[in-house]
Order: structure tokens, then C-alpha cells, then sequence
């Protein structure tokens, strides 16, 4: 008999809206001794029955809810459910974008409180990020087995975030070892190198899948600067609609020579495209005193916001690079700017983009406004699931 987990009176209301996370605050007594990851039943302040959830005595999320179904047990069949029904949801733009690279599992945004699973052909990478996640590993792997039997597992659970959760990092194979980590996958007629071991995330920026495509139909003719590149995947989009230039911008010297591959294997290298390795925040001033102009500037930079504590510092980051941006791109230029950072409110990105024209004494319109991916879905229960922020601006 799982324990049972009783709430404070009126702490129940988010639980009846379906949302997934339950704080440590809103706990009033256990009936039991659940360890870390346990399945736990949830009851309000009448003990009624309210959820069944996993267990993180270490976590200020003291328990992510599985389920909202008194009558269904978390176990094998629970989670072939939500992956079919995920698999199924996906199927429409797998299949528009001919895709073989995608998230077949976001979080709770699916049904699946810490649980992140990619798809890159024919391998399948999992990061559990929570107790209950890793509680349920090897159901999970099973069940992955089960569903995709031509397919390699291997684990990323090499986030910081698991410290909260009481766990340490873990990566590696969760199938027989294979000899390569890398792998090629397909989107919208463009071919991506993808190391699962070695990439940043599970391997790969799945999230700005539209947002490259729509890079590249603001490309065509225009010299383009795309900054924060890591593999180049902007880059192919614009040049492969027939950019005039484009100009790879990142620190790491690896990811640029993942970019010049990429570049490569689209055969592309009759394109104009350049490579750079610099610090982005110092080159764009750089360019400034040069008095460098650009048709088109894309800026997606890492995650600036890892607490609220840091909120404030992140506004000026982005504001500082979005108006060294803004001093480079010619009249009626383009600039795309993201914002990965779940912390950072659409609302005040725009905002802080704003306050950037302002300083950059250049008149900005907002012509497009991008976020993540379909297959990073954002629940109507979940709205916290929302955190790809992007705007298409012209800088007049």
C-alpha cells in the first residue's frame, strides 16, 4: 500500500486544475515513510482522493503527479499509454517536416513529470530529471524496447537541476553499447550531424526547428550574422535559401567545425558562409567601432535566467545584445532574438527588446513572434512548459 501524502486546507485548487506539482508548503501530514521517487497517493484536508505522484523528500516540488485517474496504476502499461499517445499527437508534423530528429517526450507537458525523451533516428536519448523519473527508469526502458525495437537507448541525466531532486548525474547506454554516438537526422530537407554523448542538451536544439525555418525565408539576398551558432543549423536554413552571407559567430571551436561539417554535407560549400570563434558580446562591439551593417542579425544565446535572483542581471544581458544588434543592422533590417530562459515572461522580453531600440535610437516593429517547436508542446495545465521566446523584429 503506497503512502498516503494529505494536504493543507485549500492547497488542493491547483491539483483541480490539473496541475502536475505539488510544494512542499502545501504538505500537512504523511501516513507512511515514502523514499525518494515512491508512488504516493494525495488526498485534500476531507481525504478525499486527489492524484497519485512521485515522491522528493529533497525537492521543494515535493511531488510531480503521474496521474489524476484514481483507478490507473503507474506501472508498465501507464507509461506505453503516454508514449503511444505522444507518438500519435507528433505524427502530423513528423511527417510535413519529413523528420527523423524530435521530442517524443517533453516533461510534464506530456503526462510525464521529469521525463525528457528524443528521437534522433535510429537513437533514443532519456533524461530523467526528477526522483520519480528515475525511480521508473527501467519500466520506462522496457517499455521504449518494447515500442521502438530498432532502436538505441542512452541516458543524459547530466543536469544540474537532478542535484535538487537528491540525485547525482548519470549518462550512458541503457541498451547494448553501440560504437558511435553521432548520427544524422532530417529536417525539412536539410540534413543535422547529432552527437547524443557530446552535444549540448540530449544532443541538439530541437526546440528552434520552426524558427531555422523561418530564419530562412527572411534570408534570400541578405548578408546575415548568426550569432551564438553552435552547429551552424541557422546558418544551413539561410544559405540554403540563397543568403548573400552568412557569418557563423560562436566561442567554441568545436561547434564551429560541426558547423563547417554541416555545411558540408548539404553540400553547401558553394555558399557564402564564414566562420568566426569569438566572444559575441565583444565581436558585435567590435563591428560596431569597424562600423560593420548587416541585412539580417539572428541572437540565440544560452539560457541568461537560472533563478529569479538572476532575473534582473539576465534583462540587462539581453537588452546590452539586443541593442548592439539593433547598431549593426542596416534601415528596415532583420533581426530574430530568443529568449530560452523559462523565467523570462514573453512580456517583459518584449519589453526589454524594447527598451534596446530605445538605446540603440532605432525604431523597432515586431513582425513575427516565434517559441518553441510542436513537439515541445506547452499543456493548458502546464503553462510553465512555455519557455522559447522568439521575436522576428524590423529595425528601422
Amino acid at each position: 500500500m503506497s503512502a498516503r501524502i494529505y494536504l493543507k486546507v485549500s492547497r488542493e485548487k491547483s491539483l483541480l486544475r490539473k496541475h502536475p506539482w505539488i510544494f512542499s508548503q502545501a504538505i500537512n501530514k504523511i501516513k507512511g515513510k515514502p523514499m525518494l521517487g515512491d508512488t504516493v497517493d494525495v488526498y485534500d484536508h476531507k481525504e478525499k482522493w486527489l492524484a497519485r505522484g512521485a515522491y522528493s523528500p529533497e525537492s521543494q516540488i515535493r511531488i510531480r503527479v503521474w496521474s489524476f485517474n484514481e483507478n490507473e496504476e503507474i506501472d508498465s502499461e501507464f507509461f506505453r499509454k503516454k508514449l503511444l499517445n505522444a507518438q500519435s499527437r507528433r505524427e502530423w508534423f513528423i511527417e510535413q517536416g519529413d523528420l527523423t530528429g524530435y521530442r517524443l517526450i517533453a516533461g510534464e507537458s506530456d503526462g510525464l513529470p521529469g521525463i525528457t525523451i528524443d528521437k534522433y533516428d535510429n537513437l533514443i536519448v532519456c533524461q530523467l530529471l526528477s526522483a520519480g523519473a528515475d525511480f521508473q527508469r527501467y519500466t520506462l526502458v522496457e517499455v521504449l524496447k518494447e515500442l521502438y525495437p530498432n532502436c538505441s537507448i542512452y541516458e543524459r541525466s547530466d543536469v544540474d537541476v537532478r542535484k535538487k531532486e537528491g540525485l547525482e548525474p548519470i549518462t550512458g547506454w541503457l541498451t547494448a553499447p553501440q560504437e558511435s554516438t553521432a548520427c544524422i537526422i532530417k529536417e525539412h530537407g536539410l540534413s543535422i550531424n547529432v552527437d547524443i554523448a557530446k552535444g549540448h542538451k540530449t544532443g541538439f536544439y530541437l526546440d528552434q526547428r520552426d524558427s531555422r525555418v523561418t530564419a530562412g525565408r527572411y534570408a534570400k539576398g541578405k548578408s546575415v550574422l548568426n550569432c551564438f551558432s553552435y552547429t551552424g543549423t541557422f546558418a544551413l536554413h539561410c544559405a540554403a535559401n540563397d543568403a548573400k552571407e552568412v557569418i557563423n559567430v560562436d566561442v567554441s571551436q568545436t561547434a564551429l567545425d560541426l558547423a563547417k561539417e554541416n555545411i558540408a554535407l548539404n553540400n553547401l560549400e558553394d555558399k557564402n558562409v564564414s566562420f568566426v570563434k569569438a566572444d559575441v558580446f565583444k565581436l558585435l562591439r567590435q563591428y560596431r567601432e569597424e562600423k560593420r551593417q548587416f541585412d539580417m542579425i539572428i541572437l540565440d544565446p544560452p539560457k541568461f535566467v537560472e533563478s529569479k535572483a538572476q532575473l534582473t542581471g539576465a534583462c540587462r544581458g539581453y537588452k546590452d545584445i539586443n541593442m548592439l544588434a539593433m547598431q549593426l543592422l542596416k534601415p528596415n533590417g532583420i533581426l530574430l532574438t530568443f529568449s530560452c530562459s523559462g523565467l523570462m515572461e514573453a512580456s517583459l522580453f518584449q519589453k526589454v527588446v524594447a527598451d534596446a531600440a530605445l538605446d540603440a535610437r532605432r525604431e523597432v516593429h515586431f513582425v513575427e513572434r516565434l517559441q518553441q517547436a510542436g513537439d515541445h508542446p506547452i499543456s493548458s495545465n502546464y503553462p510553465e512548459g512555455y519557455y522559447l521566446k522568439g521575436l522576428v523584429c524590423q529595425v528601422s
